[in-house]
């Protein structure tokens, strides 16, 4: 399925665009988080990595590099410490990139709120990193990928659900700026290749039928939204060969 083709920027906040953004990663210490930060900040963004745990331990954001990269630990369920937080650090963008283990609809769905809340009131953009399930079915447009088991196994609908509840979050706040962007069916650690193809809100797939991309390559399409926003609300990327 072909990507859709979207020319020019159209975001109605005041937060900042291009190169030299002070960003908000919520979340940094996850799979998707940690490598938003390591992108945005080996491209010269400042970054405000918040996590429960931003230093020490497996998922560390720690800067080891020139990065200007400064951790700051918060509870993302703890929605005033979020709104804070973000409040303090006073960012040009906020990303969300938050999940919980096992999956827990209310407080994705909460935080999603708050972030929205303190993005609006700063004036800033919000990016939101959610999931596949809310995509729109290839072969159904009618039906959400949650609902197709080709692409979401039973095991895995609980959270493709909490997805779709997070998506209907954002498009219930009208005061904010956001954008929703849903990663393909498989998305996994990998290579940064920096090939991407993007779409709107239908599921893609890769030319051998996949729909796959790696967490580096997501990362890229994150701060490449951050940098030069498209005016979509809703979109998703795949691995591009």
């Amino acid at each position: 399925m072909a990507a859709a083709q979207v020319n020019a920027p159209d975001w109605r906040g005041r937060g900042k665009v291009g190169r030299g953004m002070r960003i908000a990663v919520l979340g940094a210490t996850g799979m998707v988080g940690r490598r938003v930060v390591a992108e945005a900040g080996r491209r010269g963004h400042r970054v405000i990595a918040l996590s429960r745990k931003p230093e020490g331990g497996e998922g560390d954001v720690t800067p080891r590099t020139g990065a200007e990269v400064t951790p700051v630990a918060v509870d993302a369920s703890d929605g005033r410490a979020v709104r804070e937080a973000l409040v303090a650090s006073a960012p040009d963008a906020v990303v969300l990139t938050v999940r919980t283990e096992p999956v827990d609809q209310d407080f994705l769905v909460a935080t999603t709120r708050t972030v929205l809340d303190t993005a609006a009131e700063l004036g800033v953009r919000a990016l939101v990193i959610g999931g596949a399930g809310a995509l729109r079915s290839p072969g159904d447009p009618a039906r959400r990928a949650a609902d197709d088991p080709a692409y979401v196994p039973a095991s895995y609908r609980e959270v493709a659900l909490a997805g779709v509840a997070q998506l209907h979050a954002c498009e219930a706040h009208s005061a904010a700026d956001w954008a929703y962007l849903s990663p393909p069916a498989l998305l996994e650690p990998g290579e940064r290749t920096g090939r991407y193809r993007r779409g709107t809100d239908t599921l893609l797939t890769t030319s051998a039928g996949t729909s796959w991309i790696s967490a580096e390559d997501l990362a890229v399409a994150v701060v490449d939204e951050l940098e030069v926003p498209y005016g979509t609300r809703h979109f998703t990327v795949v691995h591009r060969d």
